[in-house]
């Protein structure tokens, strides 16, 4: 039993050590990368932007680009990080020496930042809560951040769109949020609100969450935003503040939406079934569920809003 638990913490420590190497040539590309993206052209779109380093997808390009052009406060906000190994704010807080707060249940981002040291080499504050729209200002506040910041990113796979709207104690420059590809471009939907939401819950696909694109943008409007684009992958939103947008793109959900391709939908047992392609299959197993309708103000059944 003893010589299992030191060979397991052993190999824990291995593991850890080849992370940090893997993890440091990934910064070393990132850096290039933002090298070279200072020689090129101007990109014809947001997503050309792209490139990842620590992000889920392309974020990394596309926060480095918008930070060059606009210089914002060096603080964020990021909702929804998991471990905080992969998250669209890491490679601002490493290459950029920003600093912010990051939110998510349990403590596993808390566990990263010791055990990669990035809890003493940069100023991040992990907090570890079950953000809603009703808890999400004060939260904030208790980090010790409040007014201007750079970049607010919220990915909880949930009420999104309500806990953005809610949000008051900063004003961030730029907005990352993760909408609902399935749920289309022209359709400004969100699930209803309730504080307990979670997709796993929700629904056994995991497609019953967050908001349309056309939701977001119609709410970025009326906080003040411009939609300047959606990542390659269809999955995140980019909106900048007007007062600070310039000559930036302004987008409308048609023009920036990009079908996802992703293919996460879960059966009844809870595995992927390498589905979700066809988002009108997925909306229809989910045709009994409800959706607020933004311009409206009310709920409908998903079979009534998108007619499956």
């Amino acid at each position: 039993m003893l010589k299992k638990a030191v060979m397991a913490l052993a190999q824990r420590a291995v593991d850890r050590g080849v992370q940090a190497r893997i993890d440091e040539l990934r910064f070393s590309v990132g850096a290039v990368e933002c090298r070279l993206a200072s020689l090129l052209p101007e990109p014809r779109r947001l997503r050309d932007a792209e490139f990842k380093v620590f992000s889920q997808w392309g974020e990394d390009g596309i926060l480095q680009f918008l930070v060059s052009r606009l210089s914002p406060p060096d603080v964020f906000i990021e909702i929804g990080v998991g471990d905080y190994s992969e998250a669209n704010t890491r490679f601002l807080a490493m290459k950029d020496n920003w600093r912010g707060a990051i939110f998510n249940g349990g403590t596993a981002h808390i566990d990263f930042l010791r055990q990669s040291g990035m809890a003493w080499r940069w100023s991040i504050s992990p907090v570890s809560a079950f953000v809603t729209a009703e808890n999400v200002n004060e939260l904030i506040l208790q980090t010790g951040i409040k007014g201007e910041i750079g970049v607010l990113s919220i990915d909880i796979d949930g009420v999104d769109y309500w806990v953005w709207r809610e949000i008051s104690a900063v004003s961030p420059w730029i907005v990352v949020v993760e909408h609902n590809s399935v749920f289309g471009s022209e359709s400004a939907v969100t699930v209803p609100y309730r504080p307990d939401f979670t997709a796993s819950a929700a629904h056994h696909t995991g497609s019953y969450f967050g908001a349309s694109l056309a939701a977001f943008h119609r709410l970025g409007a009326e906080l003040g935003y411009r939609l300047v684009g959606v990542g390659g992958n269809g999955v995140n939103a980019f909106f900048v503040r007007e007062d600070v947008a310039g000559d930036l793109w302004n987008m409308t959900p048609a023009a920036a939406f990009v079908r996802s391709r992703v293919r996460t939908v879960r059966g009844p047992d809870g595995g992927l079934t390498y589905t979700g392609d066809d988002h009108v299959q997925v909306l229809r197993s989910m045709r009994d569920l409800t959706v607020h309708v933004v311009d409206e103000g009310r709920d409908v059944p998903i079979a009534e809003a998108f007619g499956v």
